[in-house]
């Protein structure tokens, strides 16, 4: 970049507060965006502005000053009343666009407080945005929560480069048509410079979408690039799917605690093959679909009955939005079912573990299993299977995934892809998964780490950066 800082703006911040023995310590959040995003932070002296939740408190604010200023950026905490929560996060961010992009109408709760309560605290964070804003920083929006932070920019006279990323998928015509909101939402994603989304299918998506909704929009399409038009401005529209720290997990995996930790799993869970899933508690992983497909296999093939068993991982989430905990109380009674039809004496068919753990234990089990099983009804990316790819440092290792997740589109070649809804199917995936010789194991699992090597989140950061100074060349030539 020619010129200066980034502003990281986002949901969730870098950093995050926790009382212990009545001592306010502050810790690194995790995930893959932070890991991504906080070297160039470091190196531009960035800012870092995200969701500091409903209790201003000023020894917090303090707290995260003082350890974000330690790591080279600044750390800007926003927030919001309770109310504000309730509808703009729990409303609108996950009952209305969580569910509408990945395709769950169903779930969808088109209340109009919930539009008036997103577009609200948008422009909170256009307003903390513009109390830093320079004028030459590089303006990072990212995701589904804060889609409307540009034209709450634009409104407040910010003229600089702002650039969005997505990291949900983005829907069809036919279901994104039915948002109530919908021309409004894509006018207010208009004011971004440069769009960036996780495959070419959302890219595909979104463009369909602008064409017929605001088909007054000029738009040229370039090497896949698509530039649109709109008062003015020329937003650009590209796909950039996102990865993980490739190094640092094939690094972490080797060290010596994570080793001794996976023989231990391996040595108490006996003799016989380990399917490994963790997903967050949320209706579009297609737990119960998974479950169901592993029963599927017990009773086809009465063989392996004794000699795999399933370590499903599900880590609470979203517990105040109606319909997860129904969600929780159904994958419960499958595990129980399975477990009572299958279980004999010295073994269980699925191990369930309800809760997060910790880092090393979950690179531990990736090392440890056999077979991961990956498969949600629909994903923008789903970065549980490059983190299994990464972690896999025998080369050895049978990938399954959902044609419906974003990383299909990449790791096709050496993943075994599935339909989550064809329950046979996947039981037939396990079945050849299972039975893989180490040989053609580590042919696939080569493929997929020499690509994942290459195409990391460092990398990821790179191609999208690289474009923000192009998408501002032609705004300004528009």
């Amino acid at each position: 970049m020619s010129d200066g800082q980034v502003m990281v703006v986002s949901n969730r911040l870098p950093l995050s507060t926790t009382v212990e023995f009545g001592t306010l310590k502050v810790k690194r959040s995790s995930g893959g965006l932070v890991t991504a995003l906080e070297p160039i932070l470091k190196d531009h002296g960035g800012i870092w502005i995200g969701n500091g939740g409903t209790q201003e408190d000023k020894k917090m604010v303090r707290a995260l000053e003082e350890e974000a200023r330690s790591n080279g950026f600044e750390c800007v905490p926003v927030f919001v009343t309770e109310e504000e929560d309730r509808n703009f996060y729990e409303g609108f961010s996950n009952q209305v666009l969580w569910p509408l992009f990945h395709d769950f109408i169903g779930e969808c709760r088109f209340e109009p407080q919930y539009w008036e309560y997103y577009r609200r605290v948008n422009g909170k964070f256009a307003e903390v945005v513009m109390r830093v804003y320079n004028g030459k920083q590089v303006l990072w929006v990212h995701d589904y929560q804060l889609m409307h932070v540009a034209g709450s920019l634009r409104e407040r006279g910010c003229d600089g480069r702002i650039a969005f990323f997505l990291h949900t998928p983005f829907p069809s015509y036919d279901v994104f048509a039915k948002l109530p909101w919908r021309r409004d939402l894509l006018l207010a994603l208009l004011q971004y410079d440069l769009i960036g989304l996780q495959t070419e299918r959302d890219v595909r998506n979104l463009v369909s979408c602008l064409r017929r909704l605001v088909p007054e929009a000029p738009m040229t399409t370039e090497h896949g690039v698509h530039h649109v038009a709109w008062h003015g401005r020329k937003a650009v529209i590209q796909d950039f799917p996102i990865s993980i720290d490739f190094e640092e997990f094939a690094q972490a995996a080797s060290n010596l605690a994570v080793e001794e930790r996976m023989r231990t799993i391996l040595a108490r869970m006996g003799m016989g093959q380990v399917i490994f899933g963790v997903d967050r508690q949320d209706y579009t992983k297609g737990i119960p679909h998974r479950l169901r497909a592993y029963g599927e296999l017990l009773r086809r093939n009465p063989g392996m009955i004794g000699k795999v068993k399933l370590v499903q991982i599900v880590v609470p989430s979203r517990q105040n939005i109606p319909g997860y905990e129904a969600l929780k109380s159904r994958i419960e009674h499958l595990v129980a079912s399975i477990n009572g039809e299958f279980t004999q004496p010295g073994w269980v068919p699925i191990h369930y573990i309800h809760r997060a753990i910790p880092r090393e234990e979950l690179l531990a089990l990736y090392r440890a299993a056999h077979v991961a099983l990956v498969t949600p009804l629909k994903d923008g990316m789903n970065l549980v299977a490059k983190e299994f790819c990464a972690s896999r440092i025998d080369d050895r290792g049978v990938l399954i995934l959902s044609e419906f997740a974003g990383a299909a589109a990449e790791m096709y070649r050496g993943a075994l892809l599935v339909n989550p809804f064809d329950l046979e199917g996947v039981a037939d995936a396990l079945d050849q998964a299972l039975q893989m010789p180490v040989p053609q194991q580590q042919e696939r699992m080569r493929k997929l780490r020499r690509f994942l090597k290459h195409a990391n989140v460092h990398r990821w950061v790179q191609d999208f950066m690289g474009e923000i100074e192009p998408a501002m060349a032609a705004r300004a030539h528009r």
